[in-house]
């Protein structure tokens, strides 16, 4: 799978671009601030609904512009489809393949993978938990998209429940919570099957982790080449758990029946997926807190390492997008990840100075200054 062809309309500073994509590397080079980002940004998006820099979708669309569209023709063998969204802040965005609407925008991810690695991506190993349980659910819906539609509606029953517990916080005598258990039954169930899928991931991930670890930190310590994934639930699970969302289910409304004075005195929901915590470990120690920057950057580059390689075992490899982390890397840390990567099918990657990026990797080649891109 790759990506033809990129048009885009009042998305971020571009009026209007077109670009013709092959296999194979693409490096866009360019200045801070030129734009190269919000190229690979707009792909990546088509993609997941999601943008790796910030959380909504008003700085995606151009200053005094009502709405931004990004298209993009994704190839695979012999196969073509154009996939189209539509980017309306304050309204629903909408989504088209090949020209024809689709029922809801989410519909649209999945249908082209990209894995995206950045200097944000930094966050997932010093960040707070919230970083790590989107890397996750981003990961899960690329794997499974029907998954973001179970996510959507945990999100919506959980913020139901917090305004039912926020309105009953300091008067549970005076308030109605006779809806309370049927909230926290519909939150139980959605939650338990977004756990039992995120568990069932990390274990799938796990072993691709380690192995990509040892490759990007093959300088590190021998006692410190070795990382772990741990998943945290804010309640007890079973041992069957990832395999057993009813299970889950269950354990869940255990839990938030155990907190409920808790969570009727701080009115908001204590239990669930989005309390729950991936735990990373370099050695025997956390990597929050412990791992040095260089560990830091493997770690997190190692995550997304082993994301590409699960979706390119399950499938078609998906687009790989490096965007500006050359330029943290010494000479030697490049050459690993070029040669880790310049066998995906197309590698998108950003720079501000090309001679940062590993000749392999430099392909062909565009030049983005003054919101031009032109071919170099």
């Amino acid at each position: 799978m790759h990506v033809a062809r990129l048009v885009l309309h009042d998305f971020r500073s571009y009026p209007e671009v077109e670009l013709d994509l092959e296999p194979g590397p693409t490096a866009f080079i360019g200045a801070n601030g030129q734009g190269k980002t919000n190229l690979v940004e707009a792909i990546d998006y088509v993609s997941r609904l999601d943008s790796h820099r910030v959380a909504g979708d008003t700085p995606l669309v151009r200053a005094g512009s009502d709405r931004a569209v990004v298209r993009v023709e994704v190839r695979r063998d012999d196969r073509t489809a154009l996939l189209e969204v539509e980017i309306t802040p304050g309204r629903a965005n909408r989504a088209r393949v090949n020209r024809a609407p689709l029922p809801r925008t989410r519909d649209v991810v999945g249908i082209l993978r990209t894995v995206m690695f950045s200097p944000e991506d930094l966050a997932l190993v010093k960040g707070d938990p919230s970083d790590r349980r989107r890397f996750l659910d981003a990961l899960l819906t690329l794997r499974t998209p029907r998954l973001a539609g179970v996510k959507a509606d945990y999100d919506r029953a959980l913020k139901q429940r917090n305004t039912l517990l926020k309105s009953a916080r300091g008067r549970h005598g005076s308030v109605d919570l006779s809806t309370l258990d049927i909230w926290n039954d519909k939150m139980a169930a959605l939650g338990g099957e977004l756990v039992a899928h995120r568990l069932r991931l990390l274990d799938d991930l796990a072993p691709r982790l380690a192995s990509a670890y040892q490759e990007v930190a093959a300088e590190a310590q021998s006692d410190r080449r070795d990382v772990t994934a741990t998943y945290r639930a804010s309640v007890g699970l079973p041992d069957d758990a990832a395999g057993d969302p009813a299970a889950v289910h269950m354990a869940l409304l255990a839990g938030m029946e155990e907190r409920r004075r808790d969570e009727l005195d701080r009115g908001i929901s204590l239990v669930g997926p989005h309390r729950d915590e991936v735990v990373l470990d370099v050695g025997d120690l956390p990597a929050k807190g412990y791992a040095s920057h260089g560990e830091a950057w493997s770690l997190a580059l190692a995550l997304r390492l082993a994301s590409f390689a699960l979706l390119r075992d399950e499938g078609d490899d998906p687009v790989l997008i490096l965007d500006d982390v050359f330029a943290e890397l010494d000479q030697g840390r490049r050459e690993q990840l070029a040669n880790l990567v310049v066998g995906a099918e197309q590698v998108l990657v950003t720079a501000a100075v090309a001679d940062d990026v590993p000749k392999s990797l430099l392909g062909r080649r565009f030049r983005v200054e003054g919101g031009l891109v032109q071919h170099d």
